[in-house]
This record gives structure tokens, sequence and C-alpha cells, in this order.
């Protein structure tokens, strides 16, 4: 390999768009840079800042009306679950928003030799022409927003800005500017219509050289050698002491290299863990990211786009994991409320995280899950008068209530999210040989909502889930509420079996519930039915693939096991239609198809997403083609493609190149369910695995030549050679 991977991307011209702006993050705030020397902005936005919209609404109370809903579904009215509701309007969970911008305009300068760049090992965003540079990166270890400016006799106007699009009129906005020792300290607070909570911004202005003026509502800078501006924002309660944040991004004040250092501790530790080269064109890879994209079959453009996703991964992933759009967002009126969307989009985006080696990513969404676990009790209380937990399709990261649901989309009937939003923590437990008693104690919650929930039997006595409903489809002759949706059986199996692992003095009573459950069906055109209940026929032109969860995240349906019920799985993935031509879709596509070997429905799935423009030059995503709503699903998702394609793993099993969607290249550093790291080169004459195990443990090799068992010494590596495949 003749050249290194790039770790970054760059631009030729500043951002004239908020999609393209470069962007930094910390898992709590984040940046988008424009990069403009001389009318540079940057927007702040913070995962908490959600705008409220009345009080959080409960679930319904309807588990009183349950016993009457299921006779109804299980005599064969398939439109009752549509009366099944208490009667309100869908109700949107709080939207997402940004906070304010940094307004920094200077006299217009030198635009000789400009460019910018992001700098993912770093989580630099940097832009430059012949006489002034600014740097900026999101603190991963002060939790502050880090912008330093430079030139010679550098003269600066510096202001808040809360006018964004679609910011509210009612919205109450008062700003503040004071001299300081350092410079100066510059304040907004925008206080939220019909709310007592508001969000407020403070930058404070270390000035080194020249001379500071105030300037209301902002500051005036001349003859400087620098600026450091320090930012947080804060969403409270009434007001909030800006003294007291002025104290607080003192106490961090240093210089810029110092508080670099304190941050790439963290950050280039967690995104340095593994790589992708795939021995690209060094002519490609040294291309502007925007050029890059017109090439969609360069394997520099995956390098790429493989590295950005692990970068915005890292950066969007603290406070919580990624919303729809990350955490980042120029506009108030963000797309489906720029919601935390699980009963799709949040674990696609985070398929990578035990893989790829992101912890910090797995951490974000388990205290998530763990934050919300109370409200997660109340639904399964409130809806089917049951013990344990059900998640909801959506939060905005404080309420885990089930309320955003319709008639077309009844999310108060899904009880497989609390499964499928605990696969990713029991992954990462495999991963790193450790059972974390947060997850064990959910685990044992959805159990005990299974053995309540279980009730009703078919006319040979299996269990059966009803209501049931697999996002967000339908059957073609019925409505959203049925009976047996595969990816509730498939989720209740693997709960209960779960659980049963963790708690090992409940394992005879969870198994044998489990074991009750009916298998899947196979329908008269050889696929995998999306509804195991006799007669409800599939409805295969959609973005949504709940039904194949079986095969994707888990290991229920495979190749090697079960064999049959894969090819039934493969046939009713390639019926299924790209509906809309979500990025979302596209992806999950491949993910399947990765597990079921299918080489080129991976590829395919991966050019439609290269080649429909779904990527802003700051290589962010959207969910539509020709980058079309700001969306952070594909660039999230892209990795766990591409690591798929070459590594799989089970506790027990490793799979080499079971889809490889380059036919050559190198993976370094990826993480194994059975707790070893992979490193794996390939080309068409043959691959080189090695095996770094910190356990020891059997497994079973697979590879194109068949199986074998694998034995693994904790501390050996273990260099596994394959013939061409």
């Amino acid at each position: 390999m003749t050249s290194s991977p790039v770790h970054g991307t760059w631009e030729p011209h500043p951002a004239a768009r908020w999609e393209d702006a470069f962007l930094s993050g910390n898992g709590h705030h984040g940046a988008l840079v424009f990069g403009d020397p001389n009318a540079d902005r940057v927007i702040v936005t913070h995962h908490s800042l959600v705008r409220p919209n009345g009080p959080h609404p409960r679930p319904p109370r309807l588990a009183a009306r349950l016993p009457a809903l299921q006779d109804r579904l299980l005599a064969g009215d398939r439109t009752a679950a549509e009366e099944f509701t208490d009667g309100r309007e869908l109700h949107w969970v709080r939207a997402f928003h940004p906070a304010f911008q940094l307004r920094l305009n200077r006299p217009d300068g030198d635009p000789r030799d400009y460019r910018r760049t992001v700098d993912f090992r770093t989580g630099e965003v940097t832009a430059r022409t012949g006489d002034w540079t600014s740097r900026l990166f999101v603190s991963r270890a002060d939790d502050v927003i880090v912008h330093h400016i430079a030139g010679p006799g550098l003269t600066l106007d510096v202001r808040l800005d809360h006018q964004l699009p679609g910011a509210p009129n009612g919205l109450s906005v008062g700003s503040g500017v004071l001299r300081t020792a350092e410079g100066a300290v510059l304040s907004l607070r925008a206080g939220y219509p019909d709310s007592d909570l508001a969000c407020t911004g403070v930058t404070l202005a270390a000035v080194t050289g020249g001379r500071t003026a105030l300037a209301p509502p902002g500051v005036r800078v001349t003859g400087a050698e620098s600026v450091l501006l320090l930012t947080r924002v804060r969403r409270h309660t009434g007001e909030l002491d800006v003294v007291a944040e002025t104290r607080a991004l003192r106490e961090v004040t240093a210089p810029y290299e110092e508080l670099l250092d304190r941050h790439l501790a963290a950050h280039r530790t967690a995104y340095t863990r593994v790589t992708l080269d795939l021995a690209a064109d060094p002519a490609e890879r040294a291309l502007a990211g925007s050029e890059l994209l017109k090439r969609p079959q360069s394997p520099a453009l995956l390098e790429r786009l493989f590295a950005a996703g692990r970068y915005h991964l890292l950066s969007a992933s603290g406070l919580n994991p990624p919303r729809l759009t990350g955490l980042w967002t120029g506009e108030w009126h963000t797309a489906w409320s720029g919601a935390l969307t699980y009963d799709a989009n949040l674990n696609l985006q985070t398929a990578s995280a035990a893989a790829a080696h992101l912890p910090e990513v797995t951490e974000a969404h388990a205290a998530l899950v763990q934050r919300q676990l109370p409200d997660w009790r109340d639904n399964a209380r409130e809806v089917f008068g049951a013990r344990g937990v059900v998640a909801p399709g959506h939060s905005d990261g404080e309420s885990g209530h089930s309320y955003h649901f319709s008639r077309e989309y009844p999310l108060h009937l899904w009880t497989a999210g609390a499964d499928w939003l605990l696969k990713p923590l029991v992954d990462h437990d495999e991963t790193h040989g450790g059972r974390d008693p947060r997850t064990a104690a959910a685990l044992a919650e959805v159990a005990a909502f299974y053995e309540d929930f279980l009730t009703r039997t078919d006319r040979v006595g299996r269990l059966v889930v009803v209501p049931s409903y697999s996002p967000e489809n339908r059957p073609a002759n019925a409505s959203w509420g049925t009976v047996n949706a595969a990816m509730d059986l498939s989720a209740a199996r693997h709960a209960l079996r779960t659980a049963a692992a963790y708690h090992p003095e409940h394992a005879d009573r969870w198994h044998a519930l489990a074991d009750r459950l009916p298998p899947h069906r196979v329908n008269a055109d050889g696929a995998l039915a999306e509804w195991a209940w006799p007669g409800l026929d599939d409805t295969y032109d959609h973005r949504h693939l709940s039904h194949l969860y079986g095969v994707w995240p888990l290991d229920e349906i495979n190749p090697y096991d079960t064999p049959g019920l894969a090819a039934a799985a493969h046939r009713a993935l390639t019926l299924r239609g790209p509906e809309n031509d979500s990025a979302h879709g596209h992806l999950h596509h491949a993910l399947i198809a990765a597990r079921l070997r299918d080489r080129d429905a991976v590829t395919g799935a991966l050019a439609r997403v290269l080649e429909g423009d779904f990527f802003h030059a700051s290589l962010m995503s959207a969910h539509y083609p020709h980058r079309d709503v700001y969306n952070a699903d594909a660039a999230h998702t892209l990795p766990a493609v591409l690591i798929e394609g070459l590594v799989q793993s089970t506790p027990d099993r490793l799979v080499l190149l079971p889809a490889p969607p380059c036919p050559s290249g190198a993976l370094y550093g990826v993480r194994t369910r059975f707790g070893a790291q992979v490193d794996l080169t390939w080309s068409p004459d043959g691959a080189t695995a090695v095996v770094r195990p910190d356990r020891s443990h059997r497994v079973e090799l697979r590879t194109s030549s068949g199986a074998e068992p694998l034995d693994l010494v904790a501390g050996e590596d273990h260099v596994l050679r394959l013939r061409a495949w």
C-alpha cells in the first residue's frame, strides 16, 4: 500500500450552506463551522436543546381495553387496532434546534490559498488564507467549544446571533457584553414562548495584543495577534448565572495547544482504534471531498466516508447517542423533530459501535436507556397492563413515554423496541467480556413484560403476539396493528433467552416461554413473511426491513445454522422494494445482505447511496437522494456496512470476508463478540487475518472454504491465511 488513508476532508471554498459546514462535537456541544475568513459563522448546538411544546404527554391508558382488542384481532377483525387509542391527535416529540450562531466579521482580507479542513483524528476544523487562520474544536476534556483566530493586526467584530432559519417569533431574547481582564464576555439568552425554559450561551473572548472595545451587542477587537473564544450553552429554567458561567470558563482557559492536548487524550484515542485502507489511488485521496463525491466508484471515497462516519458518530455521542441529525442542525425546522428515532434509525446509526471499537457510543446509548426506564415501565403498565418495560418509537432525549403515535403509525403497539434497543448493549458486553448490571436489570424487566403479555394462544397452543406491529409497514390486506409480526416474534424469543443467560436462576421459566412462541412463516413466494399469522399478505415495497430482525442484528437466522430460513430471508430481501429511497432503507438492506453473504446486494445498496447524491460537502448525509433533508443515517451507518462485509462475529463464530465491498484492502482493529481484535488484509489472491484474543475460547471459523474450529489462547496472536475468496 503506497500511502495511508486520509483522516479528514477539505474544501477550497467556505461553506455557503449550513449543510456543507464542517462539523465538530463532543457528544454534548456541537459546532457547524462555515470557515469564511471575512464573515465567518459558527452555529452552536447542544443535545439538550429541544423546544418545549407543553407538558410531556403520558402514554395512553388502554390496558382495560386490551383483552377486547385481542379478542377481535384473533377473531379476524383486521382493522380492530385502529380504534385502540385514547382519541388524541398525533403529538410530535420536542423538536431539536440550534442555540445561536457566533458571527465573526473582519475587513476584507487576503483570499489567496484558501483552504478549510476537518481533521478526524483531532476534531479540529481549520480554515486558512494568506493572512488569517481559524481553528476550532469541541473539547471532550473541558466540554467547551474552543475557537482560535489569528492574523497580523487582527481586526474582528464578534457577536452572538439567535436569528437562524425557523427561529420562532415569540422567543424572548436578551444579550449582554462586558469587558474582562482577558478581553470580554458575551452572553445571549433565548426564552422559549409560553415556557419558563430558556437556553443561554456564554462566550469568553481572550484577546492577545491590540485593543478590545465594547460594541453592543458584541465586541470589536483591533490590532490583535489572536483571539481565543470559549463557548458554552446551557438549557435551564429561569435565569442563568452568567457570572458563574464566566468563572467556569476562566477555570479552563489555557493556551489553545494545551486545551487541544487535553481533548486529544480522549478523542484521538477513540478515533484511531480502527482504520480501513482500500489501497486507493493517492491522487484521489488528495481530492477535496466535494470532488471525491463525484467519483462514486472510487475506493478513496469509501475510505473517506468510513473515516468520516466514525468521526461524526463519535462526535455526536455523549449525553445522548446521535439523533436523526447527529448532533447538528442549522435551522429550527428540523425534519421529524430531529428525534432519537428508535424503531430503526438509532440502531442503524450505532451499528458499528461494538465492532468498530467505540464504547463511547455504546455508553451514551446505555445512559439514555437507563434514564428512560421509568417511562418505559409506564408504557408497559398503562398500555398493556403489564410489569416490565416497553420502549417508545420516538424520543426527544428527555421523555421515554410512548405518546408519538397515529392511525398510520401505531407505535404504541410496538413491543419489540426494548429488545431492539438493548441488543447493542448485549453486543458490547459480549465484546468486552463482562455483563453490565444495568443491562442485566433491563433485560429482566423485558422478560417480565413478556411473562405478563404473552397470554393468548393459537389453536395448537402456541403463544400469540397480539396486538403486533411491524415498523412502519402494514399487511397488504389488513391494517397496521395485527398479529405475530416477525420482528415481535424474534424480539420476544431473543429477549427471553438473553435474559435467561444473564439471570440463570430464571432460565428454565424464560426458556420455556420462548419455546412456546410460533416459528417464522414462509409465504407463497418463498419469502420469510413479515407476519407469521396465516392470511396476512406481505407489502414488499417499503423502506423498513423490520421482519428481517432475525438476520440482522440477531443471529437467529443465518446461512450456517438455519439455511432454509436464511434462504427465505434472502428471498424476502430480494423482493423488498426501496419505496421512497430513504438512505436508512438502502443501508439496512446492505447490513442484512452481508449477513446472508450476498456481496452483489451489498455493493448494489452501497452504489445506490454513493451514486444518489446523498452526501453534503461536509460528508454528513441526507435522508433522500440529491441531498434532500439533512440526516445522519447514511453517514453513521456506512462504516457498519463495510465492516459487516469483511468481518462478522458471534460469541462462538468468526466469519471472514462474507461479502467484501472492495477487491482488496486492509481493516485494522475491528473487535469481535468473542473478545478478540482482528486485523484483516485481503486481495483477489487471498487474505491474512491476525486474531488477537483477550480471552481463551474455541470458535468456529467460517470462510469461503467452509468451516473449521479455531482454538484461541488469550494473549497469543493467531495468524490465519486464506486462499482466494
